[in-house]
């Protein structure tokens, strides 16, 4: 098979379908060997291979050894190659739309919304479609069908129908790359963006730092007139957005976060990124901000912790630490005195009980001496005893000499 044709094809599919034409050649060698093992029976250990010759065109067959002619192709066979080489180009189709998406992620591309699926919007990319999940969109947006959208990409995923190219305008990236194509020193990278928090569809705040001493930060993103800020603005239908100047030192970066609202005192705890901040009885709302808004993104903004008070609430805060504080004092005080009541207590048993051990020693002293008066008067009285019996004795034997004489 001999045909300049068949490279004047493959030319203008890729021209067409951005497919690399050494992938659409392998396609169709791949296809008329497939053709070939259908038309021919051959040994299962025999190979069968086909070369397309990149400058004539000729297409040749063997098996083996042996050529195969082209004559002895038939309709069959041609369906067969020409159902690979269609399959073939899909699959590369969908590898070469995978990977321009993927090395798209993080930027900004523009579509129509296409049609719309359970609240999902699929947007056609011309060659590919992408979807818009309901969470990835801002709740105060509507669009209809046809209506232009400008989105962040953020995935592209594998699947059998196609990539799966998602989108997002909900993500705080989304705010930064549209800083970056309405403000030149952003994309030249003389004004660089440090934080941003944001309330999808509310409010934005976004905090930048110039590197440029002469070039201001905040005046280059907002504009002649507010110009610049003002696209974005109408870009994302009416959500506000604070821009604020970073800086190094905590404490004007927190006041710079809280505007409009002006901070009167200010607590700094560095081991916790933790801050009370006393703000005037007027300016407590506008601190807070609606459902506490401010200062939550303000928070977010600073990666610290802020707590506002106003003057009569942290005044009422600072007493009642102060009565706990007193309170357990008086708690440690009764503690020390009832040990001590305990160590007299203690002090006073030991000395009656060495008194007591004193009296019962002098006790059975006494005892012991009245004893020994007791036997020496046990003594006495036998001794008296002994001397009567002993006179009883002689007056008898007196007596009985009487009788006798």
């Amino acid at each position: 098979m001999e045909s300049i044709e068949i490279l004047g094809i493959l030319e203008q599919l890729e021209r067409d379908k951005k497919i690399n034409k050494e992938i659409l050649i392998e396609a169709v060698e791949a296809a008329v060997t497939s053709a070939a093992r259908k038309l021919w029976t051959v040994d299962k250990n025999e190979d069968i291979r086909v070369v397309l010759d990149r400058k004539t065109g000729k297409l040749t067959a063997y098996a083996g050894k042996q050529e195969i002619r082209s004559n002895e192709f038939g309709r069959i066979a041609a369906q067969t190659a020409k159902q690979v080489v269609i399959q073939k180009i899909r699959e590369a189709e969908k590898d070469v739309i995978y990977h321009e998406f993927y090395a798209r992620v993080g930027q900004i591309i523009s579509g129509s919304v296409y049609r719309f699926e359970k609240g999902n919007i699929i947007i056609d990319l011309m060659n590919a479609e992408a979807v818009i999940y309901k969470r990835e969109q801002s709740p105060k947006e509507e669009y209809r069908q046809g209506d232009r959208v400008r989105a962040l990409v953020v995935d592209v995923r594998r699947d059998n129908k196609g990539p799966r190219i998602v989108l997002s305008r909900a993500h705080v990236n989304f705010i930064k790359r549209l800083f970056e194509l309405e403000v030149p020193e952003i994309f030249e990278g003389i004004v660089e963006i440090k934080s941003i928090a944001r309330d999808c569809g509310e409010r934005t705040k976004i905090a930048v730092y110039s590197k440029d001493e002469k070039v201001d930060c905040v005046g280059a993103c907002v504009g002649m007139r507010g110009s610049r800020v003002k696209n974005i603005v109408t870009e994302l239908q009416g959500e506000k957005i604070d821009i604020v100047p970073y800086s190094s030192d905590i404490k004007e970066y927190i006041q710079a976060s809280l505007s409009p609202a002006e901070i009167s005192q200010i607590q700094l705890y560095y081991d916790e990124k933790k801050a009370n901040i006393i703000v005037a009885d007027d300016q407590l709302s506008l601190a807070i901000g609606k459902h506490g808004q401010n200062v939550r993104l303000a928070s977010e903004l600073v990666s610290w912790e802020l707590n506002l008070y106003s003057f009569d609430q942290w005044n009422s805060l600072q007493k009642e630490l102060e009565d706990e504080a007193e309170l357990e004092e008086d708690d440690e005080d009764e503690v020390d005195e009832t040990d001590e009541d305990s160590d007299t207590d203690d002090a006073a048993a030991a000395e009656a009980d060495e008194y007591s051990e004193d009296d019962e020693g002098d006790d059975g002293d006494q005892q012991k001496e009245e004893e020994g008066l007791e036997d020496e008067e046990e003594a006495d009285s036998e001794e008296a005893e002994e001397i009567r019996d002993d006179e009883d004795i002689e007056a008898v034997e007196q007596e009985e000499d009487k009788n006798k004489e």
